[in-house]
């Protein structure tokens, strides 16, 4: 009988110990958006957009236009914010979150992205050192799951 609850309550205390350790995802893993990009030179837009696709998963975000155009792979990111408010009595999320990372050939990318409820918006920057080389600019809705 002492055995039994010996092992019984090394179990739990191993369950418990390991319990802790396991990391929470956040609220906006496995969200994936559909963005319009626009890129601006001189501070005017160019005429044409890109579509992208964000997609937040483990505390990274990636995006296929990062990816493939400055190769920039998964980033983490960091939540400033993370609110809930009130719309006509509708419960809605709102976040803001900052992503900066560096690449292969030492350019910087920093993100500035504000969710709310279903729809993104926000800016990238790419510099090179202090200077400045693109910034864009985009905004879109979550991706529909199919079932």
């Amino acid at each position: 009988m002492k055995r039994t609850l010996k092992i019984t309550a090394y179990w739990l205390a191993l369950i418990i110990f390991c319990s802790a350790f396991v990391s929470e995802k956040d609220a906006l893993h496995k969200k994936i958006y559909i963005v319009q990009i626009t890129e601006y030179r001189d501070g005017k837009p160019k005429p044409k957009t890109i579509e992208d696709e964000i997609e937040f998963k483990d505390g990274k975000v990636f995006s296929t236009f990062a990816f493939d155009k400055m190769q920039f792979s998964w980033m983490k990111y960091k939540i400033k914010i993370d609110s809930t408010y009130l719309d006509e009595e509708i419960e809605k999320k709102y976040y803001e979150i900052d992503v900066m990372n560096t690449n292969k050939e030492d350019e910087t990318l920093t993100m500035n992205i504000k969710i709310d409820e279903y729809e993104i918006e926000g800016t990238m920057k790419l510099t090179k050192g202090d200077k400045p080389k693109k910034q864009f600019e985009f905004s879109g809705k979550e991706k529909v799951k199919k079932k």
